[in-house]
This record gives C-alpha cells, sequence and structure tokens, in this order.
C-alpha cells in the first residue's frame, strides 16, 4: 500500500502540476517584487499578482478531484492554462509598449521593462493544456514537455543579454548564464531534432546538473550584493538591486528539462542500432 502510494507521487502527469502550481505561485512573490519599483503606477499591473495568487488554489481543487472526477481537473486546469496564455501575451505587449515600440531601437529594449518576462505565464499555460490533451506514456508528451523547458531557456538567454547590458555587462562574469543558457538550448534541441541514445539523454542530465548549480551561484551573488547595496533597506536593495530570483530559472528548469528525459528515457535505445524502442505498453 505504501509502494503504490509513493508511485502515486512518482505519475509524470501530477509531478508536471505540482511544477506549475508551485510557479505559479511563486510568481506572486516575483510580480510583486517586480512591479514594486514602479509601486503598481498602472492598475493593469496588479492583474499578474491577483491571477499567480488565485491561480495556484483553482489548480489545487482540480488535483483534489483528479481521480473521482476528473471532468472538474480538467476544466480548472483549461480556465487557468487559456488565462495563464492570455495573460502572458498581454503582458509581452504591455512592456514593449513602455518603450520598445515608441523607439525601436536595443536601446529601449534592454532599459524598458522585461519583454519576455510575462512568456512565463504563457509557458505554463501551454503546460497545463499539454497535460490534459496528451497522453502521458506517449513520447510526444516528453518532447513537448522538453520544448517547453528549451523555450525556457530560451528566455534565459535573453534575460541574462539584455539584464546583463544593462551595466554594459561590467563583470566578466556576466557572461556566464549567458553561455550556459546557449549551451542548454543546444543539447535540449537536439533530441527533438534527430535520434539520440540513451548515452547523450545522460549527457544531457549532466548539462542541466551544470545549469542548477550556475543558477544556484549566480542567486548567491546577486542576493549577496543586494545585502551590501546602498539603502539602510534590505526591502529596497532587492527590489532596486540584481533581480534575486532570477538565476533560480535555472534550476527551475532544470526539474522540468529532467522530467522530460526521465519519460524520454523509455523510448530511446541504448544505441543508434538498436531501433526507437517505442513500448508504451510495457511502461
Amino acid at each position: 500500500m505504501l509502494i503504490n502510494k509513493f508511485r502515486r507521487w512518482l505519475e509524470p502527469w501530477l509531478l508536471l502540476e505540482l511544477f506549475i502550481l508551485f510557479n505559479l505561485g511563486f510568481l506572486t512573490l516575483d510580480i510583486y517584487m517586480a512591479h514594486s519599483t514602479n509601486g503598481f503606477r498602472e492598475p493593469a499591473e496588479y492583474v499578474p499578482l491577483y491571477f499567480s495568487a488565485a491561480a495556484p488554489v483553482i489548480l489545487f481543487v482540480g488535483l483534489v478531484f483528479a481521480d473521482r472526477r476528473k471532468i472538474i481537473w480538467r476544466i480548472t486546469g483549461h480556465t487557468v492554462g487559456w488565462s495563464a496564455i492570455g495573460i502572458g501575451l498581454a503582458g509581452v505587449l504591455y512592456h514593449l509598449n513602455s518603450s520598445f515600440f515608441h523607439e525601436h531601437t536595443l536601446k529601449s529594449l534592454t532599459y524598458s521593462a522585461p519583454f519576455a518576462a510575462p512568456l512565463a505565464y504563457t509557458g505554463l499555460g501551454f503546460l497545463l493544456i499539454l497535460n490534459r490533451m496528451v497522453a502521458t506514456d506517449s513520447l510526444e508528451w516528453s518532447q513537448w514537455v522538453l520544448f517547453m523547458a528549451l523555450g525556457g531557456y530560451a528566455g534565459n538567454f535573453i534575460f541574462s543579454l539584455t539584464d546583463h547590458a544593462g551595466n554594459g555587462f561590467f563583470n566578466p562574469v556576466e557572461w556566464v548564464p549567458v553561455a550556459a543558457s546557449a549551451l542548454a538550448i543546444g543539447f535540449m534541441l537536439t533530441p527533438l531534432l534527430v535520434k539520440v541514445t540513451r548515452g547523450f539523454l545522460g549527457l544531457c542530465v549532466f548539462v542541466l546538473v551544470l545549469e542548477a548549480a550556475i543558477g544556484v551561484w549566480g542567486f548567491v551573488l546577486h542576493a549577496s550584493a543586494n545585502l551590501r547595496g546602498p539603502s539602510v533597506h534590505a526591502f529596497d536593495n532587492f527590489v532596486y538591486g540584481a533581480p534575486p530570483f532570477a538565476p533560480l530559472l535555472f534550476p527551475n528548469l532544470v526539474a522540468l528539462g529532467l522530467l522530460a528525459l526521465w519519460r524520454m528515457w523509455q523510448f530511446v535505445p541504448t544505441s543508434h542500432s538498436a531501433g526507437l524502442e517505442v513500448k508504451p505498453e510495457e511502461i
């Protein structure tokens, strides 16, 4: 009985659901700190804050009924998912409209609100819909999850490049997340384009562990810089200083990437000569 309960918590669809739930909840704090820089000057800036606070509750209600009344789980997931996609896309336009659409320069893109940040909502929304429309025991599910993790690292590449360009890459260490994001993109894109072996997936796991270490290191660097900030108020240093949670996107996406690779492992041969082993019934 205990083993069955443990296996229940290791079901891929549930792990993905929990990943989405916790990420939406964490975005509440992230949005609060990000929009505190201008004191929530525009009322629209409260929309993602309230949504991030309410969405995990709605998703949790759906999870409670996932076994007995799956229709509730599907409805809550689609409702939150499509809403997240809409909020994310609207947020991109809203951020770009702050400066870039007026000047159309790389400078305005760098120093305006981070235009790609709202796409975090869009990515989580697509994951919710994916989890309800694609069978978990299929190769397609793992490929889509890997693709979404890949998209996250593409966003990390943009964030690392534009954010650090704000101070002209004053510290050479600031190039590390740019290179790390590019490395992750290359390795995670490969299984989606060509046939690979389990050996290559193992190498991908190693790269992801490296990405997690870089993210934690970046968090320590950002947090320590803010603790030494000029203001006597620690909160102001974290709000107006280096974004403390930005480097944590690296280990966060590692969890998503590892989930995809774990499921993909079942379908990938040990060598190129073994052929593609697509046997869902054996999972």
